[in-house]
């Protein structure tokens, strides 16, 4: 595991096992990979195989993919299940413990690989202790959006008679009280934290976000207040892709048939399973908006069924070839890049929302768990995109489905949502690698002054 470069600045990259993380952090270490850094990504097998074909060969000489073995703690919790992606939801809490169990292991790679700078994710502060012990800097980098930790953090220091400053998020402050990155730990002292206050507690100097300052600027500026360090943006982040890689594929063939912005791209991420009754208020909902579309439909391990026969009867034959339904995957970089796609209906994961901005697609936001509700908030409220609001019930409605999907990529009423999708991917693009050269300074400098937390 010698680094290859012996006069570059030895990085080694630890993030949390799902794939919303891994995307973000082997991007970070590709870009950084360019500027005089060895990058060491660490993680399990299994993830480190997936992701190992989008590593070029020249990337490979500065990005060394490192595993972590987790211990064998449950039967129930083989190596093919170290990874969130296709986990089946009951394991999640036998993951984490793990993944924490396996800190003497990250311990063994610190000593061995001896990094200047150690980089983090939001739920193992065991990371950054385990750096100090070697007196070395570690950075906590935040793969969701600033929202999302501005949302958490004013609940864990929330007091009396003080309000959340983001009056959209206010409708949410009763679901979230007990989300699971609040739940306590001891923090070494005596006393109780959070995994995510913890590490954000340890970062040295500053912590990193995948966002930039045009689409979250009031979260970044209100973090400081609550976390007390330096808050550096430097996304988006995004999986760079080839877009010549799949265009003769089925899938970029059939999307060339249809006119100029005329066809909306559905998916729920990797991660996000659709139940039978939402299922069917969404195909009915496509039917009814009258819209060219791409769905990925992703089932359930262990759901024994063909993807036709998981939709409503007919649904196939009446919607013809307005609409291609894909099974389990389909290229996302392409087709949101494509002139005829003009929405993405999403979960809101926030590597989806980040690209699909990045090519000035508007979003029909249709959040599904975890973090997803929040984020879709800042895509409404940035005008960006529509949430497919729920009833009381949490139960999706056909009709708003479709008004909602005509609205964004139709109706007059949506003129402002597009342009403004388009705005941001300009800011994007003008962007540029300016906040990665800042970052790059930040580094050098912190890796030479040693640590300061």
């Amino acid at each position: 595991m010698d680094s290859k470069q012996s006069n570059a600045t030895k990085v080694l990259m630890l993030p949390w096992l799902a794939q919303g993380h891994i995307t973000p952090f082997l991007e970070l270490a590709k870009k950084l990979s360019t500027k005089d850094f060895h990058i060491y990504l660490c993680s399990t097998p299994i993830i480190l195989t997936s992701i190992h074909n989008r590593i070029s060969k020249t990337q490979s000489l500065s990005v060394e993919l490192v595993p972590l073995h987790l211990p064998p703690t449950s039967p129930e919790l083989p190596p093919h299940h170290h990874t969130t992606n296709g986990l089946p939801p009951h394991l999640l809490p036998t993951l984490m413990n793990a993944f924490d169990s396996a800190s003497p292991e990250f311990s063994k790679l610190v000593q061995t690989l001896r990094p200047d700078l150690v980089i983090y994710d939001f739920l193992q502060p065991w990371a950054p202790t385990i750096a100090s012990e070697f007196n070395i800097p570690a950075v906590e980098f935040v793969t969701t959006g600033a929202a999302v930790v501005s949302f958490f953090s004013f609940l864990a220091f929330k007091k009396p008679d003080v309000e959340l400053p983001f009056p959209e998020l206010q409708p949410l402050l009763g679901s979230f009280r007990n989300a699971q990155p609040n739940r306590p730990v001891d923090d070494g002292g005596g006393g109780k934290q959070t995994p995510m206050l913890e590490c954000m507690k340890k970062s040295s100097k500053m912590i990193l976000f995948n966002t930039f300052r045009e689409l979250e600027g009031k979260y970044l500026d209100y973090l400081p207040i609550s976390i007390e360090k330096k808050i550096v943006p430097i996304g988006p982040l995004v999986h760079e892709t080839d877009h010549e890689e799949n265009k003769d594929s089925a899938i970029m063939q059939w999307l060339g048939t249809k006119d100029e912005l005329s066809t909306v791209f559905v998916s729920f991420g990797s991660e996000s399973f659709l139940s039978k009754e939402e299922r069917e208020e969404i195909a009915h909902g496509l039917e009814l908006s009258g819209v060219n579309f791409i769905w990925v439909v992703r089932l359930l391990v262990g759901e024994r069924t063909e993807v036709e026969e998981a939709l409503p009867v007919g649904f196939l034959e009446r919607i013809g070839q307005r609409g291609l339904v894909v099974d389990s995957w389909a290229p996302q970089a392409q087709i949101l890049a494509h002139s005829s796609t003009c929405g993405f209906v999403s979960h809101c994961g926030w590597n989806s929302i980040l690209e699909s901005l990045k090519f000035g697609v508007p979003i029909i936001a249709m959040p599904m768990k975890h973090d997803q509700p929040i984020s879709g908030k800042v895509v409404e409220d940035v005008g960006v995109g529509v949430e497919v609001k729920r009833d009381e019930n949490r139960k999706l409605n056909r009709e708003n489905i479709a008004q909602v999907i005509r609205k964004v990529v139709k109706d007059e009423s949506g003129v402002r949502v597009r342009s403004k999708a388009r705005e941001l991917s300009e800011i994007i693009r003008m962007k540029g690698e300016k906040a990665i050269h800042g970052l790059v300074q930040e580094f050098v400098q912190l890796c030479n002054q040693g640590k300061t937390i």
